[in-house]
C-alpha cells in the first residue's frame, strides 16, 4: 500500500513550507471568529475585565460592516497597545498555575490578533493617569497607524468590515438581520449577567435596550423581557456548601415551549451544563406540563477549583467537580421556593395597559455616573404620598415603583369604600384622573386560599359543566379542576405510600417478560432492591430477559412493559439524582389515572371532603403533569368588565 501511495506521488512530491505569519494569524483567527457575535463577544468581556462600569455596543448590516464597542475601564497604556495584537498576550495569567483559579472572562490573548487579522480595526483608548490617548489602526494583521489624540478615560474599539481579506468566510455567514439577532441574544445575556454595569445597545441606528446599571437585576429583566414577565418574578436565593446562587424564578404560568429562557450564570459568565439545567427543571417538574420549560434568571457562584471552564472552546459549557451534590442541593431548593408561595393563576379579563414606563437616564459611557443622585430620586419617591400626580419630568425610581407597586387611575376619592362613593361608586371622569395605589382589597392578600384557616371564609357556590367548582373567597372567585384537584390528591397519597413501602401487591399470572437492553438491564439490576421494596417481585428468564411476578395493586392492569419502559428511560435521564425519585413519581402518575374525571356530578360534602384533601397537600396548585387545580378571578377585574371601574 505504501509503494502504491508514493508511486502516485513520485514527480509531484509536495514540498513543506513554513507558513508566513499572516496566513498563521488568518488560521488561527477562525478558531476564535467565526461571526459579528465572536467579536462583540470578545470585545465586551474584555471591557469588563477592564472595570467598565458603562458599556455601549452599536452594530451595522448584523456586525458585518460595523462592530463599535465603547467603555469606561482602566483603558490600554500606549506602550502596551501594539502588544495587545500579538497572539497569546494577555494581562489575565502568567502561567499554567493560574488556570485553576481564573476569573476574567478572558485570559488567552487571542482575541484582539485574531480579530485584526480579519478585520479593519480602530482602538482609542486612555488610562486615567495620562492627559491624552492613542488613536490606533491595523487591517489585516498589518500594522496601518498610531498616533496620539485626545481621548476620556476607557477604550474605543471599531471593527469595520469582518472578514474583508476571507471572502469565503465571508460568504459563510447568514443575513444581516440573523447575524444581529445573534449579537441581540448576546447582549441580553451580557445585561443580565452585569446589572451592576449600564448598559447600551445599539443596532442600525435604534437602541434597542438600555440599562441603568443601578445592580437591579429586575430592572434589566423589565427591559428585555417587559412587564408581564417582571410581575410573575418570584425572588430566589440560596447559600449552600460551596455554592450561592440569587435571581428569580418565573411562576410556573410562565412556561415556555423550549429552553431559551433558561439562563443562568456561573461567576458571571453566561453557560451551559446539564446538571444545572436539569437540577431547576427537577424542581419545577411538579409545576409544568410535559415538554414545557420553566422561566428563570440565576446567577450561580462557585469557588473556580469546583469548576472547569475550558470543555468548550467558546467557553460556553462548563464541567462541576461535585454535580451530582449541587444537583440534589438545587432541585430541592427550587421546589422549596415554588411551594412557599401560592401559584394560583389569575384570570384577566381585561387587556393588558399598554402604557410605556419612560427609559432610566442611565449613564452614557465616559460619563460620571450620578449613582447618589439616582438614589436620591428613588427615596424622594419612595417617601411620596399614596395618592398624587406623578412628576412631570420621571425620575429613574419611577419604572422600578411601578412595577413594586400597583397603581390604578383612580379619582380624589379612591381608597374609601364607603356606600355611595369611592373607586367602585362610578364611572372616574377624565378630568378626574390621577395616579393612585391600588386599594389592599384588590392585592393578592397574603392570606393564603388553600389553608385550613381560610376554610372558614369559604362560600363553595355550586359546580358547573359537572367538571369545576366555584368558591368565593375575600374578594376573588376561585374556579377549582376537580378532576385535577383528585388527581393530585390520589397522585400524593399514592407518593406517601410508596415511600414509606406500604403498597400491596398483585401477583401477575401468567408473569411479564421483559426483553431488556445492556443498558437496561444494569439499571433494573442496580434498582432492583428499590423496585422490590415497593412491591415488586422479579427474577431472571435466561439471557437478557427478565420474569415481573408481582407489581403494586394500584398498577395492576395498566401496560406493564410501557411502564417500565418509561421508567427506565427516566432513570437514565436522571442519574444525576443519586436516589431513584423518578420511579415513586412514575408509579404515582400511572395509578392516578382512575381518578374522578370532569363531567360526574359531586354534591356538596364531596366537595368538602376533596377540598379538605387538597388543603393538606405540599403542592395543592398543580396536578401530576402541571395543569393547573385552581384560577382566580378578581373582583377588581369584574368590575372593570361591568365598566363599574375604567
Amino acid at each position: 500500500m505504501f509503494r502504491r501511495i508514493c508511486g502516485r506521488m513520485r514527480g509531484t512530491m509536495p514540498v513543506i513550507h513554513l507558513l508566513n505569519q499572516n496566513t498563521i494569524d488568518k488560521i488561527a483567527a477562525g478558531e476564535v471568529v467565526e461571526r459579528p457575535l465572536s467579536v462583540v463577544k470578545e470585545l465586551t468581556e474584555n471591557a469588563i475585565d477592564a472595570g467598565a462600569s458603562s458599556i455601549t455596543v452599536e452594530i451595522k448590516d448584523g456586525g458585518i460592516s460595523l462592530i463599535r464597542v465603547t467603555d469606561n475601564g482602566c483603558g490600554i497604556e500606549k506602550e502596551q497597545v501594539k502588544k495587545a495584537f500579538l497572539r497569546h498576550a494577555t494581562s489575565k495569567i502568567t502561567s499554567i498555575d493560574d488556570l485553576d483559579y481564573v476569573k476574567s472572562l478572558g485570559f488567552r490573548g487571542e482575541a484582539l490578533s485574531s480579530i485584526a487579522a480579519v478585520a479593519q480595526v480602530e482602538v482609542i483608548t486612555k488610562i486615567k493617569e495620562d492627559l491624552t490617548g492613542v488613536h490606533y489602526q491595523i487591517a489585516g494583521g498589518c500594522e496601518e497607524e498610531m498616533e496620539e489624540v485626545g481621548a476620556p478615560d476607557g477604550t474605543t474599539f471599531l471593527v469595520h468590515n469582518l472578514f474583508f481579506n476571507t471572502p469565503v468566510r465571508k460568504k459563510f455567514l447568514k443575513q444581516p438581520q440573523t447575524e444581529g439577532s445573534y449579537v441581540s441574544d448576546m447582549m441580553e445575556h451580557l445585561a443580565l449577567s452585569h446589572p451592576d454595569i449600564s448598559i447600551k445597545f445599539m443596532q442600525n441606528g435604534q437602541t434597542k435596550f438600555h440599562t441603568s446599571g443601578n445592580g437591579s437585576l429586575k430592572e434589566v429583566i423589565y427591559r428585555i423581557y417587559g412587564k408581564d414577565v417582571t410581575d410573575a418574578l418570584i425572588p430566589f436565593s440560596l447559600q449552600d456548601k460551596g455554592i450561592s446562587v440569587s435571581g428569580f424564578l418565573g411562576k410556573p404560568e410562565l412556561n415556555r415551549s423550549n429552553r431559551n429562557f433558561e439562563t443562568y450564570f456561573v461567576n458571571g459568565r453566561y453557560v451551559k451544563n446539564d446538571i444545572i439545567t436539569k437540577a431547576i427543571e427537577e424542581g419545577y417538574r411538579a409545576y409544568l406540563m410535559q415538554h414545557k420549560f420553566p422561566f428563570f434568571v440565576l446567577h450561580f457562584t462557585m469557588e473556580p477549583d469546583t469548576i472547569d471552564v475550558n470543555v468548550h472552546p467558546a467557553k460556553m459549557e462548563i464541567r462541576l467537580v461535585h454535580g451530582s451534590e449541587l444537583y440534589e442541593q438545587i432541585s430541592k431548593a427550587v421546589q422549596k421556593r415554588l411551594r412557599e408561595i401560592e401559584l394560583i393563576p389569575d384570570v384577566k379579563l381585561s387587556e393588558a395597559s399598554k402604557e410605556q414606563i419612560p427609559l432610566p437616564k442611565s449613564p452614557e459611557p465616559f460619563e460620571v455616573r450620578r449613582t447618589a443622585i439616582l438614589r436620591e430620586e428613588e427615596n424622594e419617591y419612595h417617601t411620596a404620598a399614596a395618592v398624587k400626580e406623578l412628576p412631570k419630568e420621571p425620575k429613574v425610581g419611577d419604572f422600578l415603583q411601578k412595577i413594586a407597586q400597583n397603581k390604578i387611575i383612580g379619582n380624589e376619592n379612591a381608597g374609601k369604600f364607603v356606600s355611595g362613593e369611592g373607586i367602585h361608586a362610578n364611572i372616574i371622569k377624565a378630568k378626574e384622573h390621577i395616579i393612585v395605589e391600588k386599594p389592599a382589597q384588590l392585592d393578592l392578600f397574603e392570606e393564603k386560599f388553600l389553608t385550613k384557616e381560610a376554610k372558614e371564609d369559604y362560600q363553595i357556590l355550586g359546580q358547573i359543566f359537572d367538571t369545576y367548582w366555584l368558591v368565593a373567597f375575600k374578594d376573588k372567585l376561585f374556579i377549582i379542576d376537580q378532576h385535577a384537584a383528585h388527581e393530585k390528591v390520589k397522585y400524593e397519597r399514592l407518593v406517601k405510600e410508596l415511600e414509606a413501602k406500604q403498597i400491596p401487591s398483585q401477583m401477575l399470572n401468567p408473569p411479564v417478560i421483559l426483553t431488556l437492553s445492556g443498558r437496561e438491564e444494569m439499571l433494573i439490576r442496580e434498582y432492583r432492591s428499590y423496585f422490590e421494596d415497593l412491591g415488586f417481585e422479579m427474577e431472571d428468564f435466561g439471557g437478557n430477559s427478565m420474569a415481573l411476578r408481582s407489581m403494586p395493586v394500584d398498577l395492576y392492569g395498566c401496560n406493564e412493559k410501557e411502564l417500565f419502559t418509561d421508567i427506565l428511560d427516566e432513570l437514565a435521564e436522571n442519574e444525576a439524582k443519586g436516589k431513584p425519585e423518578v420511579i415513586l413519581h412514575k408509579l404515582a402518575s400511572m395509578a392516578c389515572k382512575s381518578a374522578v374525571k370532569g363531567n360526574n356530578k359531586l354534591d356538596l360534602k364531596e366537595m368538602e371532603a376533596l377540598l379538605d384533601e387538597l388543603l393538606a397537600l405540599d403542592n395543592p396548585y398543580h396536578c401530576p403533569h402541571g395543569r393547573p387545580t385552581i384560577i382566580s378571578m378578581s373582583k377588581y377585574e369584574i368590575e372593570k368588565k361591568f365598566k363599574r371601574i375604567v
